[in-house]
């Protein structure tokens, strides 16, 4: 069952990788998930910033800076801090306690997975190899013999059979997508490929015929008399009583999702191999596959070929002409000759202004010149036209709309900037401003939080930043159209010279 409240919560440990800060926290994060790799769960802060010197781009980082990361990364869940519990004789010794930091568990399946996906390479993802689904099916087979052995060793056989049918799963899956990748389909179309043809569409049927063999066992063994409905709640019970006793450390261990979860998995293993509601089984939906490849790298060595022995027979026509040339008694037979083989080099259309409805029996040379006037085609050539258009002098009028232009810019200005109180502009303080004015200081706001630097300028050549990107407390922004709901940000101007 779907929990939705846990699956709507939020995650707060995770915003540390959408940060302005976030390079500083990851490696902090990084530093502290090997260290509890190692069993070293507590760190202080001077352990932490000994290791985190020694990284690159870390040579001006300080210990303060260390110091307000730690605090954020405590806001986001992602440290637990305790401080120093040894005893202090005075009120400075209490204030100046050092804490000691550990990674969340949450925090530390972060970092698992993002490890996973850093090392994920897309060329060596998935492969057919047919030993998987042997194993699979060696595994499958213990389920005849399940009824004889203790609640442990079946939960052992269960993981095994998990672990093989996901393993499976993944490697073929990766390695046909990785099939139909352009990068892929860009190998096939070459030459060089040509020569792993043979012994790439051999293995590729090998596997086909294996995959098959095992594919009729396991359909065998899943549809077999003896593993009905009984034999499969007895093993997810034994599995589910096993994990409450032995494995769960929570108290509120759920025995219903958890049968759930493992009837759950062995369904998809049913279904990969036998299909559900008359669909095409994944295990079928595999093999076709494979052997739509197999008919792509054929289809694909076919051009080649083709392309080949077409350029290898156009080389013999080459070859042919580059001799007649060559038995060419002078230029003048061999231009003779050019002319047959490769046409006229430059040609000529010509055509005369009138058309002729009589006369059709003579020759070009019989007809009477047409004489054409030709214009030059550059400025200086052309006859010269008086212009019937006066133009009037509009500079005292533009002069008079660039003074109005600005007087109205300064004016606007000083509207603007009438809120900036103190070098900062903090929205909690803005009343009754229309929405020309919102629309400026929400520009104003957009700008900052998205410049790459610290300090960015605004259409009057104010140098601005932003306090806070995310301030937890919200306000109502009073505008004379309505109010606005947003966070309560504040820019700091920087003071002019």
């Amino acid at each position: 069952m779907i929990d939705s409240l846990k699956v709507g919560r939020k995650i707060t440990e995770s915003k540390y990788l959408n940060q302005e800060n976030s390079f500083r926290y990851r490696n902090i994060l990084r530093i502290a998930f090997y260290k509890y790799e190692k069993m070293k769960y507590w760190l202080d802060q001077n352990e932490i910033y000994e290791e985190i010197k020694k990284l690159e781009d870390f040579e001006n980082y300080t210990i303060e800076n260390l110091k307000q990361d730690l605090d954020m990364l405590v806001e986001f869940k992602n440290f637990t801090a305790v401080q120093d519990t040894k005893k202090t004789r005075t009120i400075e010794e209490f204030k100046n306690r050092k804490f000691k930091y550990q990674i969340t568990p949450i925090t530390i399946e972060l970092e698992r997975t993002l490890i996973k996906l850093e090392n994920i390479q897309e060329g060596t993802r998935g492969s057919l190899d047919l030993s998987l689904i042997e194993r699979f099916n060696a595994t499958l087979k213990k389920i005849y013999n399940i009824k004889n052995i203790n609640e442990k060793e079946i939960f052992s056989w269960w993981n095994q059979l998990n672990r093989d049918f996901k393993y499976l799963n993944e490697s073929y899956q990766d390695y046909i997508s990785k099939f139909y990748s352009p990068k892929t389909e860009e190998l096939l179309k070459t030459t060089e490929f040509l020569a792993y043809k043979e012994g790439f569409i051999k293995y590729l049927k090998e596997f086909i015929t294996g995959i098959q063999n095992h594919v009729g066992q396991i359909a065998e063994t899943l549809q077999s008399k003896e593993i009905d409905e009984e034999t499969i709640e007895f093993i997810i019970e034994s599995i589910v009583r096993y994990e409450k006793i032995n494995i769960a450390i929570d108290k509120n261990y759920d025995e219903i999702e958890a049968y759930d979860i493992h009837k759950g998995r062995f369904e998809s293993i049913v279904s990969w191999f036998l299909g559900e509601r008359g669909e095409t089984s994944m295990a079928e939906q595999l093999l076709e596959t494979t052997n739509e490849i197999i008919r792509k790298i054929t289809r694909y060595a076919l051009q080649i070929i083709e392309a080949r022995e077409l350029g290898a027979s156009r080389k013999n026509e080459y070859k042919k002409v580059i001799d007649l040339f060559f038995k060419c008694d002078d230029i003048e037979e061999a231009h003779k000759l050019s002319s047959l083989v490769f046409g006229a080099i430059s040609s000529r259309h010509i055509t005369t202004l009138s058309e002729k409805t009589t006369e059709l029996a003579c020759s070009i040379y019989d007809e009477e010149p047409e004489f054409v006037n030709i214009q030059p085609s550059n400025r200086q050539g052309r006859e010269k036209t008086a212009s019937k258009i006066t133009v009037k002098d509009r500079s005292k009028e533009r002069q008079e709309k660039a003074i109005e232009l600005i007087n109205r810019r300064e004016k606007e200005k000083e509207i603007m900037i009438r809120k900036i109180v103190d070098n900062k502009l903090i929205f909690k303080n803005i009343v009754d401003i229309n929405p020309n004015e919102r629309r400026v200081y929400l520009t104003w706001l957009s700008k900052a939080m998205n410049s790459k630097t610290e300090w960015t300028k605004n259409e009057y050549g104010m140098e601005y930043k932003l306090k806070d990107r995310n301030p937890s407390e919200k306000i109502n922004l009073r505008c004379n159209d309505g109010d606005f709901l947003m966070p309560a940000y504040e820019l700091i101007f920087k003071e002019k010279n």
